[in-house]
């Protein structure tokens, strides 16, 4: 028992961002150029102020150019990128200073609200100024004065991108070069919460102000077929960060938040629980029986429901109580006002498994019990 305690108590280990591996494949690319030697790793300093050395995977090199690449490893984080080959291409430049730009599978932005402007290849400011300032270190140490380009290049990068939310910010073509420390921190969510941030301020510089928050892709396209007048931008999948997302729209003055999603995470939403993960916040049955007791149900349906296993069976139990899903709903709007401390219209969709319409319920921020919208 106690070896299973360890092995359960061993901490997870962390792992490196894009940004990271992007500044270390540069500065064994120019070392490689340089000194016409193969390099097979290079230590660069982190934001953090850790130093780190990455293997290299490939080392190739002749008088004019040198292309080296390092595998990411993400640590114990589940990250769509963990194991991509990361290359820079470092090249003599005729004139002085330091091009830096993205080749293959690193996206271009396209939208306006990124912190990278239009046009420009997605290697977020952090691993620009990382990349920037180890290459200049290096043309110091070595006393030269010559130009260099630098190409950021990830060859799965398109097919990674397609596991990320990048076309919906507007990022075409592959992945982004992302990291404020360098280290990836297992299970963080802090990945997840930035793409939700940016894509709420992508919304707002495209003119919305009406935000349709979803728990998932089924829940997304349910709002989509609700709301076809709005644009592209304006569908966020906020996954499990409900008070996160909410709190991003409040802060760009978002007039109107829909939130669509399913029984689970709304029966949570309801009781006023903001981060809705499985694990950190467990379907409280109880707390469903006593607002199916306030919608009318007898009290076996009430006992069936504190014996549910899922609170998507709860949602067939209930399937005929309209008012169930109405209370449930008006809970999750009030809910989602408190958060934001009001000042907005909020509505709450909530539908089955298979995208079908259980209850709808608008709320704002001045109505007195009895002053809602229902759908």
């Amino acid at each position: 028992m106690a070896a299973k305690d360890e092995k359960e108590a061993k901490p997870l280990r962390h792992g490196y961002t894009t940004g990271a591996c992007a500044t270390a494949a540069t500065k064994a690319a120019l070392v490689a150029l340089i000194t016409q030697e193969p390099q097979q790793q290079a230590t660069i300093r982190l934001p953090i102020g850790e130093d780190v050395t990455f293997q290299m995977e490939r080392c190739e090199f002749d008088e004019r150019k040198a292309v080296t690449g390092t595998i990411k490893d993400g640590g114990d984080d589940p990250d769509a990128t963990h194991g991509a080959l990361i290359e820079s291409r470092v090249e003599w430049l005729d004139e002085p200073g330091i091009v830096l730009d993205g080749g293959i599978g690193v996206g271009r932005v396209t939208k306006p609200g990124l912190p990278v402007p239009i046009g420009e290849a997605a290697i977020n400011p952090v691993p620009r100024k990382m990349i920037r300032e180890t290459a200049q270190a290096i043309l110091d140490q070595y006393e030269i004065e010559r130009g260099i380009k630098i190409v950021i290049s990830v060859p799965a990068g398109e097919e990674i991108a397609k596991k990320t939310l990048n076309g919906r910010l507007g990022i075409l073509g592959g992945i982004s070069i992302l990291g404020t420390r360098g280290i990836v921190v297992p299970f963080s969510t802090s990945a997840y919460k930035a793409s939700v941030a940016q894509a709420i301020n992508v919304a707002k510089e495209a003119g919305c102000d009406h935000i349709v928050l979803s728990t998932g892709g089924k829940s997304e396209s349910f709002g989509m077929e609700m709301y076809p007048e709005l644009s592209e931008e304006a569908f966020v999948e906020m996954g499990d960060f409900v008070g996160f997302a909410l709190q991003q729209c409040k802060r760009k003055q978002m007039k109107k938040v829909t939130l669509v999603g399913m029984m689970g995470k709304f029966s949570k939403v309801a009781q006023g629980v903001m981060m809705v993960h499985s694990k950190s916040a467990p379907v409280d049955f109880d707390f469903l029986a006593q607002m199916a007791e306030e919608a009318g149900a007898g009290d076996e349906l009430v006992e069936q429901i504190k014996g549910a296993n899922t609170a998507s069976q709860v949602g067939d139990l209930m399937a005929d109580t309209p008012a169930f899903f109405e209370k449930m709903g008006e809970n999750c709007c009030r809910a989602a006002l408190k958060e934001v401390g009001g000042g907005m219209e909020i509505e709450t969709m909530i539908i089955t498994m298979k995208g079908s319409l259980l209850g709808r319920v608008t709320l704002h921020d001045t109505d007195d019990e009895g002053d809602r919208h229902r759908g």
